[in-house]
């Protein structure tokens, strides 16, 4: 008598590790993403940051530039929006009157950092007013 697996068992067990592996894959991806979100989220908090201390130092956010955001295309600096840098995954801009803050970050899109799924992704983070006010992110992607 012959010890051994029938080629139908070998067929089933490799289409069940196959399967197990697209799965593995697919979840993998999406961790990726949530991680490239959350760097996204700690610069918008560094950016409010430096907003807050451009609050302190003038009363007002009038006048804030992104350069004192430490946004530009300078080596070290966070990338403009529209700008896909080899070093980020996000774009980043913002915009502000008087006390309020809506900085952003968009997602790239080229140089091979097409994110899974929604090519449009965005997150935002809103201090409505800076002084008083928490911030408060919000999301297309699921960030």
């Amino acid at each position: 008598m012959k010890h051994g697996f029938t080629l139908i068992e070998l067929i089933v067990v490799i289409i069940i590790v196959g399967i197990l592996a697209a799965l593995g894959i697919n979840q993998y991806s999406k961790m990726v993403e949530k991680g490239r979100g959350a760097e996204a989220k700690m610069i918008l908090g560094q950016m409010r940051q430096a907003a807050y201390q451009y609050y302190l130092e003038n009363g007002t956010l009038t006048g804030l530039t992104n350069n004192y955001l430490n946004i530009g295309t300078s080596a070290g600096q966070i990338p403009p929006n529209g700008t896909c840098a080899s070093t980020h995954y996000f774009g980043y801009g913002s915009a502000s009157t008087g006390t309020q803050l809506d900085i952003y970050g968009y997602r790239c899109s080229s140089n091979g950092k097409t994110p899974q799924g929604d090519s449009s992704c965005w997150i935002n983070l809103t201090a409505g007013n800076i002084a008083s006010n928490p911030a408060v992110f919000s999301t297309n992607c699921g960030y």
